[in-house]
């Protein structure tokens, strides 16, 4: 298979340190009650990204008729750049929630193998299935079987820190038909404290022959570009899109309509009205509450304002709250966007 396919292409071109373009594939990463249809109807009207990839969908309940499961499958605004994300620890179920995802408009279909939350892990989904290779290979050939588009996996480094058993294990994946790779190069324990491995995306990109995307701790413009010169077929982005939507946009410099500056206020209370619009009620103050755990450090007084906004049992009364500190900040409501120097790779 061709490395480069089903992919736009994977280099970095730098004319000059002030103008410079990025054509490897730029992600949104799945995340628990954050990467749903509102945050993309956000990034995209700062003029989107590559693909976007849903939060995880359970497979069990998307089987069973869940009564959420039409939001966390609502592919909208750009269904052709969504990937599903799927978790479980049957294999069978996750086949059969495989075959009905492949019948809607879609970037692909993903497996997580990279959850280590111990809700997840200890039921047998998310990373537990790095554990054994026999496993989680049937499970993918059994998958395989129901999906005719892009098959991929994200997962960590392993249950240890152990390269060679990572490589094995991937090309086990590869073997029965994954078609990519995205890999947060750290192991099942590690939390965000520790630095992610890098090196080993590039590492398992030379072991493999399907691209190779890799996330973990890309926490501003520069560390963006400066990934995205690295060893990797794509670069993931997760905190840092929430925290600032228009990212996509500025490291890119595609979309002439991004401002010089991005009015904080407008920008929260449009996703106030897009959560509102696009989730169930029951969904509602969780979703708010994580997207202004990071909106919300773009802020003087960040922490504060996250608060304030997690005491509130309405979306009305946070958007109330919201234009009380501007109003009493005002040289708070705009930030400026610049453009991005890569600096050294």
């Amino acid at each position: 298979m061709n490395r480069f396919q089903n992919s736009v292409p994977l280099e970095i071109i730098w004319n000059d340190m002030d103008n410079y373009t990025i054509k490897k594939p730029l992600l949104l990463a799945p995340m628990a009650e954050i990467s749903h249809r509102a945050l993309r109807e956000l990034i995209a009207s700062f003029g989107g990204c590559d693909e976007y990839y849903t939060e995880m969908i359970s497979a069990g309940a998307l089987v069973g008729n869940g009564p959420f499961e039409s939001y966390y499958t609502d592919g909208g605004p750009c269904p052709g750049r969504v990937v599903y994300q799927l978790a479980g620890a049957d294999g069978g179920q996750l086949a059969a929630a495989a075959a009905i995802l492949d019948r809607k408009e879609k970037a692909g279909i993903d497996i997580n193998m990279g959850c280590s939350a111990p809700a997840i892990a200890r039921t047998g989904a998310g990373v537990r299935w790095m554990a054994s290779p026999d496993r989680a290979g049937e499970m993918i050939r059994r998958v395989r079987r129901e999906v005719k588009g892009r098959l991929s996996v994200k997962l960590r480094t392993g249950m240890e820190d152990d390269p060679e058993y990572l490589i094995r294990f991937c090309r086990r994946l590869e073997s029965e038909g994954v078609e990519r790779i995205a890999l947060h190069p750290r192991t099942a324990k590690e939390k965000f404290k520790r630095r992610p491995r890098w090196e080993y995306v590039g590492l398992l990109r030379g072991a493999l022959g399907i691209p190779v995307v890799g996330n973990g701790d890309v926490n501003s413009p520069e560390e963006l570009v400066r990934r995205a010169a690295g060893d990797n077929d794509g670069v993931m982005i997760g905190r840092l899109a929430v925290r600032a939507p228009w990212i996509f946009a500025q490291v890119r410099r595609s979309a002439p309509a991004l401002p010089e500056r991005v009015n904080l206020e407008e920008t929260a209370l449009r996703f106030l009205e897009l959560l509102a619009r696009y989730q169930p009620r029951e969904f509602l103050l969780s979703r708010a509450r994580r997207f202004f755990a990071y909106f919300c450090d773009n802020l003087l007084w960040g922490t504060y304002v996250k608060n304030r906004l997690a005491r509130e049992q309405e979306l009305s009364a946070m958007a109330r709250l919201l234009s009380a500190y501007f109003r009493e900040h005002p040289d708070q409501r705009e930030l400026p966007v610049p453009g991005v120097s890569p600096g050294p790779a």
